[in-house]
Formats: structure tokens, sequence, C-alpha cells
């Protein structure tokens, strides 16, 4: 499962993916690429409130961040609201089951390897390299490929996957250059500034924010006209973060490792930054620049900043980040005329603020995507993360691009799936199996015979005595499998095991194959002559095989097999009276022997298949083809069946001439 977030549009449980459609019991791995609330805020629920019980892992800064903006997040989504998704109990009890994971270190869980590398979206952000069987998924996350103030670009893996699922937030939009972006947005502050009036930067609380508050900190030092006025960066979270950005220096680029190693001194700490927790404490009086969260202006102090100016055509509201379909930020793109307030949705505030969008979200564009594309070279691809339009021109403009090779092998496909829509991808490829132990060293045969161990998608070769040894198994099952050639009928073989065992399942039962189940364990099967015998090796099972395939290799020459078959035996010559093994005649010779036992009492049926004895009050039926008795006497059954078991030797000729099929 990949990431575990909230739509910022929403409230509790609405808020939410759609879980109640999978079971996430089966989920062994939960990857999360990055702090965002969109990709982490309902880890807690899931973790605490589901049947998820696999495991969750993400990289240091992220756990070391989530932990605070999630804390703010409890804090701020229970202002107002009867239900909340989970409690502060709920995040600190799945906050110590988080795993944490270094960049570009493989692990491994139930034989799925996942490796972590640098997205560049923000601090801690990673996007995931997963191998399941041999098959390769690269999962972007939310990534750019844009060096920013203090991130590196992300990182393209040094392996190709198979499968490619990456965002498509931008679609096909091109970024304005970076310096012009910054361009732009401090000379409409300092425009905005000069009129009186106040700026309002709505932010996540943590990444774009961080890489604003550079620049401000930059173009302040630079401008002396400006000392006059208050940049604020309005969040509780600013200060509880700064240790981690200040532990982290590692993970940013050289430009910001550089800096704090030669002046010593922490790049996020800020000359001309105030930090405010809340608006009680915010002189508002005169030009000023608050860069304050949520980003999406849902609530929070963006939204009583927002509420507060929007009145006063001096001041100017700046969307530096994507703005979700829903949000109250996507709504003033289209700059309405009034907006609700956010504790009375009934009552309209006038709104006659600038409103200008700048983007620094920190995403790929059509042409960073479409390269990076190209550079990984999937065979399939995956569009997540975005709304349907842009997501669908993205799309169609891939599937442009790699027109030229459809139908071929090089044809690279395409999707955008739905919410909760199923894509099934097709992939062959050779399995392919390590051998370990004394199995290698059986150097010059073409055939290695031993055990093939499955585990964990992994196939290993090896003699049964190192199965403990390299498969770490300290008790193993091995299914064990004879194979011989008979003659005799399945009827045959059946009543023979019918004889030995009383009971056999017959599974199949058709003129091409024939198959029984005896004692569910040991399992009979004959296509044409070929009988094969397959069971699990154990002490009981290996002993009633043994019986199985004793039974079998003597069923073509045993006695019984004789009294059985009801076929005629044919001669390359005439036969003498003394070679006639015909059923008649051999019920004949039965019928004389019981003669010279019973007497009178032996009464043989007119269809010859069988006779009765009467003596006195008991009465015996014998079956010839069966070669059965039933007695309610139990002496006069043995006395029969004795004669019987002594006929069967003699009924058919000791030796016979010419060839014989039966």
């Amino acid at each position: 499962m990949l990431d575990a977030g909230v739509h910022p549009a929403n409230t509790g449980i609405s808020a939410l993916p759609f879980y109640d459609e999978f079971d996430l019991s089966t989920v062994d791995i939960l990857l999360i690429s990055h702090f965002h609330l969109d990709h982490a805020a309902s880890l807690p629920y899931v973790m605490q409130h589901t049947n998820f019980n696999g495991r969750v892992f993400m990289t240091h800064p992220t756990k070391a961040i989530y932990r605070w903006l999630l804390t703010d997040f409890v804090k701020v989504t229970s202002i107002g609201s009867s239900t909340t998704l989970y409690s502060d109990e709920d995040l600190l009890e799945s906050f110590d089951k988080i795993e944490t994971v270094d960049y570009h270190s493989t692990n491994e869980v139930d034989g799925i390897r996942f490796t972590a590398y640098h997205a560049g979206h923000v601090l801690g952000a990673a996007m995931y390299m997963i191998e399941i069987s041999g098959l390769k998924i690269l999962f972007t996350g939310d990534y750019s490929r844009e060096e920013s103030r203090h991130l590196n670009q992300a990182e393209i893996p040094p392996m190709k996957p198979d499968v490619l699922i990456t965002e498509s937030t931008f679609g096909t939009a091109t970024h304005e250059p970076r310096l012009e972006k910054e361009l732009r947005l401090t000379n409409l502050i300092h425009s905005t500034l000069n009129k009186g009036g106040r700026v309002l930067l709505p932010v996540f609380a943590l990444g774009t924010a961080q890489e604003l508050l550079l620049i401000l900190d930059e173009y302040w030092s630079t401008h002396t006209d400006l000392d006059h006025v208050n940049v604020y960066y309005a969040s509780s979270l600013a200060k509880k973060c700064l240790s981690v950005f200040q532990t982290y220096i590692n993970m940013m680029n050289d430009k910001i490792r550089k800096q704090f190693r030669d002046s010593n001194s922490n790049p996020f700490q800020f000359k001309h930054v105030k930090n405010i927790k809340n608006l009680d404490r915010f002189d508002d009086f005169g030009p000023s620049v608050v860069i304050a969260s949520p980003g999406m202006l849902q609530n929070g102090v963006s939204r009583e900043l927002l509420e507060r100016w929007a009145p006063d055509s001096r001041n100017s509201v700046i969307l530096t980040g994507y703005s979700v379909e829903g949000t109250l930020a996507k709504a003033l793109i289209t700059e309405p005329d009034t907006i609700p307030a956010v504790n009375n949705p009934d009552s309209q505030i006038p709104r006659r603020l600038t409103i200008e969008e700048i983007s620094f979200a920190a995403h790929v564009d059509y042409e960073q995507n479409s390269k990076f594309i190209e550079q990984v070279d999937p065979k399939s691809i995956i569009l997540v993360h975005g709304e349907s339009n842009p997501m669908g021109r993205l799309k169609s403009a891939l599937l442009s691009k790699y027109s030229k090779f459809k139908g071929t092998d090089k044809e690279v496909k395409v999707y955008n799936p739905r919410n909760c829509d199923e894509v099934s991808l097709h992939f062959k490829g050779s399995k392919v199996a390590k051998a370990l132990g004394a199995i290698v060293e059986e150097k010059g045969n073409e055939t290695l015979t031993g055990v093939l161990v499955a585990k964990d998608f992994d196939l290993n070769l090896m003699k049964v005595d190192d199965v403990r040894e390299y498969a770490g198994l300290t008790s193993t099952v091995v299914k064990e499998r004879q194979t011989i050639f008979i003659e005799a009928g399945r009827d045959l073989v059946q009543w023979h095991l019918l004889q030995m065992f009383g009971h056999v399942d017959v599974l199949i039962d058709d003129p091409e194959e024939y198959e029984v189940k005896i004692m569910n364990e040991i399992t009979v099967s004959i296509i044409k002559n070929v009988c094969t015998i397959e069971w699990m090796s154990g002490i009981i099972n290996d002993t009633i095989a043994d019986s199985v395939v004793a039974i079998l290799m003597s069923v073509d020459s045993s006695p019984a097999s004789v009294k059985m078959s009801s076929e005629s035996c044919s001669h390359d010559q005439e036969p003498s009276t003394l070679d006639d093994s015909s059923i008649p005649t051999r019920i004949k010779r039965i019928n004389t022997m019981l003669e010279a036992q019973f007497g009178d009492t032996l009464t043989v049926k007119e269809d010859g298949s069988g006779a009765t004895v009467k003596i006195g009050k008991s009465e015996a039926i014998i079956n010839y083809y069966k070669m059965s008795v039933e007695c309610g006497s139990n002496v006069l059954k043995g006395r029969i069946e004795t004669v019987l078991n002594r006929a069967t030797g003699l009924v058919a000729p000791l030796a016979q001439t010419g060839k014989t099929t039966v």
C-alpha cells in the first residue's frame, strides 16, 4: 500500500480514501512517501481503527515532522467538530510502530524489496523502487525535478522499472522558471506594501513555506527600505520543526550544506522573519507579510486572516501552492465577489483584495515528468494524484509521444484509473532457481535432482540434507512422487486398493484419466498405463505409500487378479482343455470344489454368477464375481471362504502355452 492521506476539501470519514472497498488485513507493507496531509494524515486511523496489521515505513525526516504535523492536524480538525478521525492517543500509539528507512538502502519484508530515493518535493520525501518476484515498480509520490533553494531535485533510480506509478498534478502545464517566479513574487509583495497593504501567503506548514521564507529573508536583507515592515510566519509548528531542519541539513542541497559548514550557522534561523503562534499576539497595524497555514484556506490562521483582510482593496493574497478542487483556495482563483465565513457559512464577506497565483508547488510539470518517464523507461505507466482533466490530457500527450511504438515490443501503455478501479497488468518472465549446497558439486550432470524451495518469491534448488542449513527451515514438508507402469485395468486396481484400505475416494473417472485418493493423503492417478503416486512425506504417509506401491506392482501377477479379470484369454494357438481359463470354466471348477465339500446343500444360480449353501437354518450366498460370502453363521461363512481361497490357485492352469493377454 502506498501512502495514507486525507482529502483537504473534506472532513471526518468523507476525507478518507476508500478504505472500506479493500481488505486492509491483506496489506503487508505500507510505504509513506512524505509528511503532507494528503499523503500521511489518515495513517493513525489505518493503524488504530482498521484491521491493518502490516508494517509501516517512512524516512527519518518524514517521521520526525509527521508527529508534529499530525498533532496540529488533530487540534485543528477537533475545533468545532464533534467527530474526529483519531485522537492524540491514537497518534502516539501508531507513532511508535512506524519504522524508518535510509535513502539508497534496500529493505526486505517477506520477500518484498524496496529502496527509497530522493524525491525533491519536501524534506524527507521519497520515491520507492519496489521489487516483488523480479517485477519492479517505481512509485514517485510527489516529486520535483527542479532544484530549489534548499532541496536537490529528484533522483533517477539506477534500475529500470516494469511499472511506473507517477503523479499527474499539473498534467500538461508548464512551470514558469524559478528565478522569474521569485522576481514576480517579490515585486508583487513590494508593490502591495508600498500601497500600505498587507500580503497573505497561505502555505502548507512545512515544505513550500521554508522555500518562501528563504526567498523573503534574502530579499529583506538586500532592501533596507523594508526594514520597518515585518514578515511573520504564523505557524505553531515552525519552532518545533526547526530542529528537524537543523538535524537533517545533510539531506539538503550543496548550497545549504556549504552555508551551514562555512558560517557554522543554521540557514533556517531567519534574520527578518518573526514567528507567531496565534493571532492574539499579532500586531495587525500597517503593512506586513504573513506566511500562514493551511494552504487550502479551509480553516486555521490563514482563513482567519483572509476573512479579516478581504474587504480592503490594498491587500493581496498570493496562492503559492497547488489548490485542490473543492477548497476555498481553488475557489479564490475565479476571483469571487464574496467569500463565506468559516464560522457561519451563510454569512458572506465582501472580497476586494487582489488575488494572484504564483505556484511554488514542488511538483513536476509536463516537460519534467515526460523527460523523467523517458529516462526511467517503463513499459506501463499509471497516473495518480491529479484531477481528472489534467490527468486525461497528460495521458493523451504520453500516448501520442509513444504512438510510434504501438504494436511493437517497445509499446508503452498508460493508465489513468478512477478511484477504486482495478488495473490488471500481465508480465512474462523466467523464474531462476539458485543451486545451493552439495548439489553444486554435481559437476558434469546435465540433470540435477533435488528439492526446490520457494521462499518469499525466491527459488533455491538443494539436496534434502541441506534444507535446514540453507533454507533456514527447522522442519520441512517434502512432496514425494513415484511413477510405475501397470497393465491392469482401473477396476482391477480399485478392487485391490479396496481390499487393502476398505475405502478410496474416486476424484476423476473418465476414459482418459483415473484418479483416487487413499486415506485422504495418498493420490493415485492413471493416465493410459502410467500410474503416479503422490504424497506428503512423513512416517505414516510413507508407510501407506509403500503399501500402495506394493499393491500396484503386484496387480498384474496377483492370483486375485486372475479371479477378477473380466476379459477372456486369447492365444496364438488352440488351447488344450487344461489351458482353458475362461470365466465359465473357472466358475465350473469352483462349483466342483464346493460340491465336493457341501454336496446337495449347494444350489448354483441359473446365470452362473453365484450359488447358495443351505445347512439347517443357516444359508450362505456366494458371489463368484466378487468372490464374497454373505452369511449369518460365521462358522459356515468361514468354511466356504476357506474353500474359495483354496480354489483361487486351482481354478486356472499353472502353465499356459502361447501368448496370453489378460
